[in-house]
């Protein structure tokens, strides 16, 4: 009795293991692609490191506006942004166009920054999470 127990803990260990394994490899890929197109789309404005510049576009690095709402992350990304914001203490009011991504590449760009520059996201964001607030948009 005592044998089988410790044969399931250890396939229990051994599952978990290879899930977060998983998810670690899936999160890596996506932040890879999300790197490229933050290069192409977002680096202009918010800069290599994600520190933004003072006063005109906000940081994306440790940035407690961007950390606090995934859903209103993925919608700025869709929609855009206009109005005043507040990130970090320091208020910003400037427009941010649409990105025009897919649900994919939203996915992957929200995946590179929001574990990027001193952020670390509470999980993976999917493609399908995406789709789910685009579809609310609408």
């Amino acid at each position: 009795m005592k044998r089988s127990l410790q044969i399931v803990a250890l396939l229990g260990i051994m599952t978990v293991s290879f899930t977060f394994k998983s998810q670690d490899n899936g999160l890596k890929k996506s932040m890879e692609a999300g790197k490229k197109t933050y290069n192409a789309v977002c680096q202009a404005c918010h800069m290599d490191k994600g520190q933004g510049i003072s006063s005109v576009f906000p940081p994306l690095a440790k940035s407690d506006y961007l950390m606090a709402d995934t859903d209103r992350a993925i919608s700025n990304l869709i929609k855009g942004l206009s109005g005043e914001i507040e990130v970090n203490k320091t208020k910003y009011n400037q427009v941010m166009p649409a990105t025009g991504l897919d649900d994919q590449d939203i996915a992957d760009v929200l995946n590179f920054v929001m574990n990027s520059w001193g952020n670390k996201a509470e999980k993976v964001l999917t493609k399908a999470k995406v789709a789910k607030v685009r579809a609310s948009l609408k």
